[in-house]
């Protein structure tokens, strides 16, 4: 017997860059092949097409990551605040 997903805990790349914080859907590709230990697509239909995630080993394996997942400005007093899922970081300079 196949394994059973709840389909509500697909999420899409853009959904995967929110709980990340990341600022946009293609640095998911880029998590892909930096990170070995990022949990894999459960559904990836080739070059193109679209991949899907579970939602709780996405959470799971973001917790895991909270402390390197800082970016280096973030970390520094004054540096602008991150951002929070589905909103952009605070404008900088002019």
């Amino acid at each position: 017997m196949s394994p059973t997903v709840r389909t509500e805990d697909l999420v899409d790349a853009k959904e995967v860059a929110e709980l990340l914080g990341l600022s946009h859907s293609n640095a998911t590709s880029t998590y892909l092949h930096r990170y070995p230990d990022m949990p894999r697509p459960v559904v990836d239909r080739g070059p193109n097409r679209a991949r899907l995630w579970l939602r709780p080993e996405i959470e799971a394996w973001a917790r895991t990551r909270a402390p390197q997942a800082t970016k280096p400005q973030e970390a520094l007093p004054g540096g602008p605040s991150p951002a929070k899922p589905g909103q952009r970081p605070p404008r900088t300079g002019n």
